[in-house]
């Protein structure tokens, strides 16, 4: 007879939680440089095309890292607070990088930093997807919840590149 852990349903497999820790904490250090970058571009451009949707995206990033937070605290994973450090410094020494010019932003600054946080996006949602794999087997993870994460990543890729594609335009177009 086989038993299975809490959490999860009998005769399925079970999660690795000591491999799932470290991974979804890999996936938390991400979170907090996103969610660092998106407020900081958010605060940081004022052009109307770019402005609202910059803010609306970083509410939703923001969220996103919580319900990742609360998912770990479901399953019984810790946060590395180190990880979380580091992640912190490296985005702010993210802040520094060389765009061609010595005391105010790049024109490119913008499609660089857009590009940046769809890559991250795409991480999250990433990750969405191995959670929701692994929602079968474990009782703990929120199927719904984890359709709902999934569909908004989907949308937040889908503006970040029209934003994208509408600051490659204004900065690399000429006329």
């Amino acid at each position: 007879m086989t038993t299975s852990m809490p959490g999860t349903r009998p005769g399925t497999h079970r999660v690795r939680t000591d491999l799932l820790g470290i991974y979804l904490n890999d996936h938390l250090a991400g979170a907090t440089v996103g969610t660092g970058r998106a407020q900081f571009m958010a605060r940081s451009h004022s052009d109307p095309p770019f402005a609202e949707p910059l803010r609306d995206l970083a509410g939703e990033i923001t969220e996103d890292r919580t319900s990742l937070l609360r998912i770990m605290r479901a399953l019984g994973v810790p946060a590395r607070r180190y990880k979380l450090a580091a992640a912190g410094v490296a985005e702010r020494l993210g802040r520094l990088k060389s765009n061609g010019r010595l005391v105010r932003p790049s024109p490119l600054t913008l499609v660089v930093e857009l590009e940046f946080l769809r890559l991250g996006v795409k991480g999250k949602e990433l990750g969405w997807r191995t959670l929701r794999s692994l929602a079968e087997a474990d009782d703990r993870l929120d199927e719904r919840e984890l359709d709902g994460l999934l569909a908004r990543a989907e949308q937040q890729m889908s503006t970040l590149e029209e934003l994208r594609i509408k600051a490659v335009g204004k900065v690399l177009l000429t006329g």
